[in-house]
C-alpha cells in the first residue's frame, strides 16, 4: 500500500497492509498499531546508517549486492540498542513497503538499501526505461564549477539523479533553502553510452554525467514547498552508533 501520511506513524489493515496514516487509506480502518511516527522516524534512521554506511558496527554480514539477513538485522539492532526490545521482522518489512522513495528493498528474507552507499556495492539495478530529462540539485556557490566539468560522485560512489524536478528541490533543500536544479539530458547521454540505473522509485544512479549534458532550470521553488523537517534528538547522537550522520544528502531522495 502506497505511504499516505506519517501523522499517524505506523499500521497495518488486515484487508490492505501496511500503511502511515491514522485510518487505512483504503477502507477507513483504524488499523493494528506497529509504531509511533517517532519511533517510525528513529528506526528508518538506524536503517539508512547501518544499511548504507556501517553494517560492521553491527556485526552484519552483507553481501556483495548490499544484502543482510532480516532476522539478523532485528537480531543486531536490539543487541545493540536496548531501546530496540520490541522491534520484530515485520515492523522492518512494513517500513520497506511503506517507504515513498522505494529506499529498501526486501527479498526472500534479506533486506538492503538501493541506493546512497557510501562503500563499494554491486546493485545491479535495471538500466532501461530510463526518463528523458532527470534533474540534479546543487547550490548557487557550486552551479558554475558543476555546469563546468559536469557530475562526479563526492561522498557517495554514484552520482544520484532525480526522475522530477520536485524530487530534486526536496534533495536539495537539505543543504540549502533555494537549491539550484539543473536538467540532464538522459535521453542523449543514454544513447552516447553513459549507464543509468535506477535504485528507488524516483532515483536514478549514474558513474558520472559530462557537462554537455546539463542545463541549469528557472524554477520557481513556491511551487514545491519544503517536507516537513525529521526531528532531531540530543540523546540520538549520545547513545546510538548512528551517530554517524545519515540524513539524506542531495541529491539521494
Amino acid at each position: 500500500m502506497e505511504n499516505a501520511s506519517q501523522e499517524g506513524g505506523l499500521k497495518e489493515c488486515r484487508e490492505h497492509g501496511y500503511f502511515r496514516a491514522e485510518s487505512c487509506p483504503v477502507c477507513g480502518d483504524e488499523g493494528r498499531f506497529l509504531m509511533n511516527s517517532e519511533e517510525l522516524d528513529r528506526l528508518s534512521r538506524t536503517m539508512a546508517g547501518v544499511l548504507r554506511h556501517f553494517p560492521e558496527r553491527f556485526d552484519l554480514q552483507m553481501d556483495s549486492h548490499g544484502f543482510v539477513s532480516l532476522r539478523d538485522f532485528v537480531n543486531a539492532i536490539q543487541r545493540k540498542q536496548r531501546r530496540y526490545h520490541w522491534v520484530r521482522p515485520h515492523h522492518i518489512v512494513a517500513i520497506i513497503e511503506t517507504d515513498n522513495k522505494g529506499r529498501y528493498e526486501y527479498r526472500d528474507g534479506m533486506i538492503r538499501a538501493t541506493y546512497a552507499h557510501s562503500f563499494n556495492v554491486d546493485l545491479e539495478l535495471p538500466s532501461g526505461g530510463t526518463p528523458d530529462r532527470l534533474y540534479y540539485p546543487t547550490t548557487k556557490e557550486e552551479v558554475d564549477i558543476v555546469l563546468e566539468v559536469g557530475l562526479k560522485p563526492s561522498d557517495r560512489k554514484m552520482v544520484h539523479l532525480s526522475r522530477g524536478i520536485g524530487d530534486a528541490v526536496n534533495a536539495g533543500r537539505v543543504r540549502t533553502p533555494e537549491p539550484i536544479i539543473l536538467e540532464v539530458d538522459a535521453r542523449n547521454a543514454s544513447e552516447d553510452g553513459l549507464v543509468i540505473q535506477k535504485a528507488g522509485r524516483t532515483v536514478y544512479l549514474t558513474t558520472d554525467v559530462p557537462p554537455k549534458y546539463l542545463t541549469r532550470l528557472e524554477v520557481d521553488l513556491t511551487e514545491f514547498p519544503p517536507e516537513p523537517p525529521r526531528p532531531v534528538r540530543k540523546h540520538d547522537s549520545e547513545e546510538t552508533p548512528e551517530a554517524k550522520p545519515v540524513q539524506e544528502l542531495p541529491p539521494e531522495e
